[in-house]
């Protein structure tokens, strides 16, 4: 019985929300024999949703059936409807009121402060304007206007209020109606979310996406500690009526002809809580405090011991290049195809970091696809590896690597950061980052502040990171058919730097005594240490006493410097 009730209740709630559609629901308050206000202007060629919107200006009404103004009121109105539907009735009446004037004693003030406001009446709200719109329509500034219409303009001018407070051309009967307990029911369940589902597709699409990330994240454990918060951010910024994140603010921030052009005070003053968390990345913050925890976290060790592992490192960046021209191959603009590119260096936080400078609209999509592939990275890899190298060569044995010096793992990254910046000076950012944390690390003199970027700053970074570019994933950018590209080009952009890796290996070994088993090669991608520990796996299957973890990390830090380099590389041309 308790279930039956709860799922009547639910079955209710859900009917109420589904009364209240705009699309199912309709409300008439201007319409027939409640309307009492005189009509100067009536059209007939609109196209009719079954509701009456009512416009008032000084005195004068307009009514129009058009589903024009109601797009307009939710700020998604075409460029096309606003031509066709809603300025040619607007304009007018505005020029009729402006002849009336001319003979008039109560002339129209063309002073912007002193114009009258314009009411829109529309499905029980009542909706009061500033007359900056007024002045746009007279001057023929239609880019203003559709500013304006899509709320990024005159945004404190915009005031809703109740339909008693403003409309006393409205019968009595309509109101009394709007006040019974059935209508605070209808009223209340048009603002639920539920409602907004109801007329969104695709914000079900989204949440459904991100439920299953989270599945991925807590139960296959994909990359939980990044995964799980980009998936909530997902969840959060794609429930309706939630307004925790805005798009176009964001639109807006990055049009250098909006009048919000860089404008964080904009951001702060009307975004929601993942706008301001988001700003982070904007800014470049997060990657680079979450660099310095990686660089405390990272042995170098491997790397000086053998210094020709660099060369693995380096050449495992193939993937991101030969991604970017495949990006461009199939019309991606070429900041985009950067963007698309570093996915291959699998290092998350550096991808997050140049997308968001070249092309901030795909972040969701790039860091969720970048994240996912680290995390399919034993999948991936292994049927890449035995294809590339024979059963004799993944049975190379190497020696143990000799011992670094501490004065050696001191000086390394000093020398790292002088001679990397000197010569892309656009990875400063990454690689000064990189460097001070493992500085901290091996100087055996900070050993707190070690401590603190690799565990308390590291985690609450991720925690905002994560849950801010989940929370770019929205379902305009997302749900397109570049997002569809960019998983497919993330996997050809893994394949081949697993591929350049082992088959520098290969090449090397034309040259070199000592042999080097190949597999360590596929781990000069950045994703320490899993890319190495799979480099393991592979060697001990085919020789069970063979020990390739310490070899494999030395091209595993080094695809560390090399996609962060690679990421300045492109941001010098691209950026």
């Amino acid at each position: 019985m308790d279930i039956l009730k709860k799922s009547l209740l639910v079955g209710f709630v859900f009917l109420i929300s589904m009364l209240a559609s705009p699309n199912i629901f309709a409300q008439d308050k201007t319409d027939g024999e409640n309307q009492k206000v005189e009509t100067t202007t009536e059209t007939t060629d609109n196209k009719t949703d079954g509701q009456t919107c009512a416009i008032i200006y000084n005195g004068k009404t307009i009514n129009l059936t058009c589903s024009g103004i109601a797009k307009a009121i939710k700020g998604d109105l075409t460029g096309d409807d606003l031509f066709k539907y809603v300025l040619p009735e607007l304009r007018n009446l505005f020029e009729e009121l402006q002849k009336e004037s001319a003979t008039s004693e109560d002339k129209i003030n063309t002073d912007l402060a002193e114009l009258p406001d314009i009411t829109i009446i529309y499905g029980g709200d009542t909706i009061k304007i500033n007359s900056c719109i007024i002045t746009k329509l007279l001057e023929d500034d239609y880019t203003e206007l559709v500013k304006f219409i899509n709320l990024t303009d005159c945004r404190n001018t915009v005031a809703k209020t109740n339909q008693t407070e403003v409309d006393n051309k409205v019968n009595t009967e309509s109101q009394e109606t709007d006040n019974s307990a059935w209508g605070k029911i209808v009223k209340f369940a048009k603002t639920s979310g539920i409602a907004g589902l109801a007329d969104d597709w695709k914000a079900i699409i989204m949440l459904l996406i991100s439920c299953l990330l989270i599945y991925l994240a807590i139960v296959k454990k994909y990359e939980p500690l990044l995964l799980l918060p980009i998936a909530f951010g997902m969840l959060l910024s794609n429930l309706p009526g939630a307004e925790m994140y805005h798009s176009q603010l964001w639109a807006n921030f990055v049009d250098e002809t909006h009048e919000n052009y860089h404008s964080y005070g904009t951001i702060l003053k009307e975004g929601g809580m993942l706008d301001i968390i988001y700003m982070g990345v904007k800014l470049g913050l997060y990657p680079c405090l979450i660099f310095i925890g990686i660089g405390a976290m990272t042995d170098f060790g491997p790397l000086i011991a053998n210094p020709k592992s660099l060369l693995l490192g380096a050449a495992a960046q193939f993937g991101i290049f030969i991604t970017f021209l495949c990006a461009v191959a199939i019309d991606f603009a070429p900041n985009e195809a950067g963007s698309i590119g570093i996915i291959g260096g699998a290092d998350g936080p550096t991808a997050i970091f140049l997308t968001s400078k070249l092309a901030p609209e795909l972040l969701g999509p790039i860091a969720i696809a970048a994240y996912s592939y680290m995390a399919l990275i034993p999948v991936i890899q292994p049927p890449i590896m035995k294809v590339l190298t024979t059963k004799k060569e993944r049975q190379i044995t190497m020696k143990q690597l000799r011992d670094v010096s501490k004065t050696e793992k001191i000086v390394f990254p000093i020398i790292i950061t002088m001679i990397a910046v000197l010569i892309v000076p656009s990875a400063a950012t990454l690689i000064g980052c990189l460097m001070f944390g493992n500085l901290l690390k091996e100087c055996g003199v900070t050993e707190r502040l070690s401590k603190t970027v690799q565990n308390e700053l590291m985690n609450i970074v991720t925690v905002f990171l994560g849950i801010s570019v989940g929370a770019t994933a929205v379902a305009g950018s997302f749900l397109t058919l570049k997002t569809i590209e960019i998983v497919i080009i993330g996997v050809v952009a893994f394949s081949f730097s697993t591929a350049g890796g082992v088959l520098m290996a290969k090449f090397m070994n034309l040259f070199l005594k000592e042999k080097i088993n190949p597999l360590i090669g596929s781990a000069g991608v950045s994703a320490v240490p899993m890319a190495a520990r799979v480099s393991q796996t592979v060697g001990q299957k085919e020789n069970p006493s063979n020990f390739l973890l310490m070899h494999a990390m030395g091209p595993n830090v080094a695809g560390v410097l090399g996609s962060a380099i690679a990421a300045g590389l492109l941001l010098s041309f691209l950026g």
